[in-house]
């Protein structure tokens, strides 16, 4: 009696095992649409980015870098021409100053004083051709360097090869330049310093305690050389770089023709092919 709801057992088992071989059957042919119709997971998760290169990209380069370098120092050099013109002019900056009154914080009065004053504006005109040399020098120097600095915010292959020649000829001029300029800059002040006007200037400034207008280079003085080798450094450095670019760019170019040929020669190739073949075939 046990036996037949046994047998139905069975049937119904293997009814339901064939029910789920059907149904996974059926999943197995339903998961490559499935998943044919869903985008891949890398698809999903990576997130799309978009590069943009900006201007300060290309001006932050290095030897971008190197150009708004020379300009900060050619502005130094400016500042230090000013400073030393003001520090060694003495009694006649104290006066165009108007800040405080001479007669009352100089120990220089009577003839004494007018006798400074004279040799102070000797000095400070003798000192003239180098004050504005300097600052016309470094004023030409800094704003051109700063063009430069502006004309590189594009790639160096999309910028046009006389820029690029251009400031690679201005860098190796302005490098000879500066050392020249400090070298005649020196030479200058002390020719100045060594005439009788500033030894007699330092004389008279002695006796009243000021031992430090003296007719030695002065600290301003030398830090408008130490600007300027240093500016001359940095162009000697910028053509270096500019070099290098103008090379990359030489060979990026004759890359590019290159390809371009190569992509010509494949598309002519498939149509002289089918030619071939008729005049064979014929």
């Amino acid at each position: 009696m046990s036996r037949p709801p046994r047998s139905n057992r069975g049937h119904r088992e293997r009814n339901g095992d064939h029910r789920q071989y059907r149904d996974s059957h059926d999943d197995r042919r339903s998961s490559p649409d499935r998943e044919a119709d869903s985008p891949p997971k890398h698809v999903r998760d990576v997130p799309r980015v978009e590069h943009h290169d900006s201007k300060c990209t290309h001006i932050c380069s290095r030897r971008g870098i190197v150009l708004i370098c020379s300009v900060l120092t050619n502005a130094l050099v400016l500042i230090c021409v000013v400073a030393a013109q003001m520090v060694s002019t003495g009694l006649s900056s104290a006066s165009a100053l108007g800040g405080f009154n001479i007669n009352s914080n100089f120990n220089l009065q009577g003839t004494e004083l007018q006798k400074a004053r004279e040799l102070d504006m000797q000095y400070s005109q003798m000192r003239a051709p180098g004050i504005y040399g300097g600052l016309s020098f470094s004023l030409t120097f800094g704003v051109i360097s700063l063009l430069f600095v502006v004309a590189g915010n594009k790639p160096p292959h999309l910028m046009s090869r006389k820029l690029l020649v251009g400031a690679l000829l201005f860098q190796a001029v302005g490098a000879v330049a500066y050392v020249v300029a400090v070298g005649l800059y020196l030479h200058f002040i002390i020719s100045v310093n060594a005439t009788e006007v500033c030894q007699q200037r330092e004389r008279l400034y002695a006796r009243s305690g000021y031992t430090w207008m003296n007719c030695d280079v002065g600290g301003a003085d030398a830090a408008v050389a130490l600007f300027g080798l240093i500016t001359a450094i940095l162009y000697t450095a910028g053509t270096v770089l500019t070099i290098q670019t103008v090379r990359r760019v030489k060979r990026y170019l004759q890359e590019r023709k290159r390809r371009e040929a190569e992509r010509q020669r494949h598309r002519t190739q498939p149509q002289r092919a089918p030619q071939r073949a008729e005049t064979s075939s014929v």
